[in-house]
């Protein structure tokens, strides 16, 4: 649990910044930029894997149909959620980024409840209780129907349930689902070639090498959740994902100085509310489970 949890915060203090790294590349389209990011991605992960010599786990992929549908199926929804962000942090959406991973969370929880049968306490139902009225909240204050959060928190939901269920090393995992989106990637780059729209190849030279290492920025978070997802709580793992939505609205208001409400304030102070009582209920709610274990020597 401890060491999952080191993981995840790692994960979304990075993801949270995200949004600095994307802004370099403002100018680029957005299907370009994730052109790009799944083919970096895919040549760091290669080679990250053949460092620890686990090209042999590949076997197992290609001889199991279930964990082959598994990873196209999570590397079709990270694809989809990598696409969303980049184009909506490019178009000054992030405070809206920063709303669809607040309700991702929520999300999480659902999804654990129905599909993983975790079953929260009161004090984490009451947590979630008021971190939906804040995200109510939000959404009410933001005047319109915020399709890209909600696009945001369904594909990252689905992929962490995914991920939940695939019994694979991380780096393999990360492997096989860049090579699931790969030649869509590469049928990308073909087509804006054959019609002369690519703009990458004629960013400047310090440019271009940012954009090389997409690869590693977009893989090192990942590889990171990936090892959280196998060692925490679903439900949990949602919660602590809050570092990173609030880590993007600070960035839309002190950096981008994108226009936040008192009321989305409120939101997000509430927010913080719930994430500290779902830190408490779960942590008693260890306590008893170690209370009421037998004290019998079959347990020494």
């Amino acid at each position: 649990m401890n060491n999952g949890l080191i993981n995840a915060i790692i994960a979304y203090i990075m993801w949270g910044v995200l949004p600095l790294y994307w802004k370099l590349f403002n100018d680029v389209p957005a299907g370009e930029i994730l052109s790009h990011r799944v083919v970096w991605s895919f040549v760091f992960m290669g080679i990250l894997v053949t460092v620890q010599r686990r090209w042999g786990d590949m076997k197992r992929i290609v001889t199991s149909r279930s964990l082959l549908l598994s990873l196209t199926a999570s590397g079709l929804l990270i694809a989809a959620n990598w696409l969303i962000f980049i184009w909506a942090v490019n178009n000054n959406h992030v405070v809206e980024t920063s709303l669809g991973y607040y309700l991702n969370p929520l999300l999480n929880v659902l999804l654990a409840i129905v599909f993983l049968h975790e079953k929260p306490n009161r004090g984490q139902w009451l947590a979630i209780a008021v971190a939906g009225a804040a995200v109510l909240i939000i959404a009410i204050d933001y005047g319109r129907f915020p399709w890209v959060a909600i696009s945001l928190a369904a594909s990252f939901g689905l992929y962490g349930l995914a991920k939940k269920k695939i019994a694979l090393n991380a780096s393999v995992g990360l492997l096989s689902e860049t090579i699931v989106v790969l030649p869509i990637a590469l049928g990308y780059w073909v087509y804006l070639a054959s019609v002369g729209k690519a703009m990458t190849w004629t960013l400047a030279p310090s440019m271009f090498i940012g954009l090389l290492l997409s690869g590693v920025v977009t893989a090192l978070p990942l590889f990171f959740f990936a090892r959280a997802a196998a060692r925490m709580a679903f439900s949990t793992l949602g919660f602590v994902q809050y570092i990173g939505p609030t880590i993007m609205l600070l960035l839309s208001v002190f950096v981008f100085e994108e226009s936040v409400s008192s009321t989305l304030l409120v939101g997000f102070a509430l927010i913080w509310t719930a994430l500290v009582i779902y830190a408490v209920a779960s942590v008693r709610g260890t306590k008893v489970t170690k209370m009421n274990v037998p004290h019998d020597k079959t347990y020494v």
